[in-house]
């Protein structure tokens, strides 16, 4: 049981130059937030998990539940700074939020925090060195509203490249997860199908078997149920028979950490240097994000005056033993600029 838990982008057109020219610097171009606006999220434009074991619980799925019903779900746990928690689900589900104001990009510092659940493991022998425990990195998307629409639209959006993004070799824990015989590739054009169970596991075959999955990367095999969980983990107010996800797959992370003669396997999910959701702790500085970090679909960074809104999916494809699978979990989302801190 997960202990923790209980707890395409495009480039603009030329006309939009003026927020991806690396040369300009259109800051004057942002009305900066008046006296009444707030750090945190005021809207959900859309949510929708991956497959797994807190997906229809976090935020909890009814029967009479539509798309807009779960989108108003998720904002009242995360909106206007309740804290509450959802989960992502397995790679690639996702939310996408908004704020009654742009989130600006001050240069030389970090412009918001997107607070998660992540913590570290007091048992990590590796402490000194590599800092793990339940890492859970969420990739995160960002957009400025350049047509004052109101709304994301799918040409605006540019991801925030992280520390794997920029050489996932440099993460300190690479060489031994390598060793683990983990996926340590960075996939930039990743997709994932999770297919629509027939019916509810009943025997031990049928739990280990339960979602089938493949990818474009030619792997496949099932997102298993456990016994602590038993609602279904295929998303609820979803309708279609096949889940389809896309977007970049970061290296696996977690590994067993238990000494070879021990029966009792002990998963660790190390932290990523930077850039990330749900994979520093919430006090920390890499927790918080620089808008700066923002890059196109080529990875060339592009310069956003602000934002207006953010993505956030769960951005690796594994499992973790008794834990189950790696599921991003978000909490709230902060302009650090409003709250005043540096």
């Amino acid at each position: 049981m997960n202990l923790k838990k209980m707890k395409p982008y495009a480039i603009l057109p030329t006309l939009l130059l003026l927020v991806v020219c690396s040369s300009c610097d259109k800051s004057d171009d942002i009305i900066p937030p008046d006296e009444i606006a707030t750090a945190y999220i005021t809207k959900v434009f859309d949510y929708m998990p991956g497959v797994g074991q807190y997906t229809n619980q976090m935020p909890m799925y009814e029967a009479n539940d539509t798309q807009d019903s779960m989108n108003a779900k998720v904002l009242k746990a995360i909106g206007n700074n309740e804290k509450g928690l959802i989960t992502l689900g397995g790679y690639g589900g996702y939310v996408v939020v908004g704020f009654d104001h742009t989130i600006q990009n001050i240069a030389g510092k970090r412009d918001f925090r997107v607070v998660g659940n992540a913590f570290y493991a007091q048992n990590n022998t590796d402490a000194a060195a590599l800092v793990g425990g339940s890492c859970e990195p969420g990739i995160i998307m960002v957009a400025y509203d350049a047509n004052k629409n109101g709304k994301p639209d799918a040409d605006e959006w540019y991801e925030i490249a992280g520390s794997a993004h920029n050489d996932p070799t440099k993460e300190l824990w690479y060489q031994k997860v390598v060793d683990a015989g983990n996926d340590t590739n960075l996939y930039t054009n990743y997709e994932i199908i999770y297919h629509r169970p027939t019916k509810e596991p009943e025997t031990e075959a049928e739990f280990e078997q339960y979602i089938r999955w493949e990818d474009n990367k030619g792997n496949s095999g099932y997102k298993s149920k456990n016994n602590f969980h038993t609602q279904s983990y295929f998303p609820g107010w979803f309708k279609g028979d096949k889940l389809t996800f896309k977007g970049t797959c970061l290296p696996q992370n977690s590994m067993n950490t238990a000494a070879p003669d021990s029966e009792d396997p002990y998963h660790m999910l190390y932290r990523f240097g930077y850039g990330y959701a749900d994979n520093a702790m919430n006090n920390e500085e890499d927790a918080a994000i620089d808008i700066s970090w923002a890059v196109d679909a080529e990875g060339k960074s592009v310069n956003l005056s602000g934002v207006d809104f953010i993505k956030i999916y769960t951005g690796v494809n594994q499992e973790s033993g008794l834990i189950g699978e790696c599921s991003t979990d978000i909490m709230n989302i902060e302009d650090l600029h409003i709250n005043s801190e540096d």
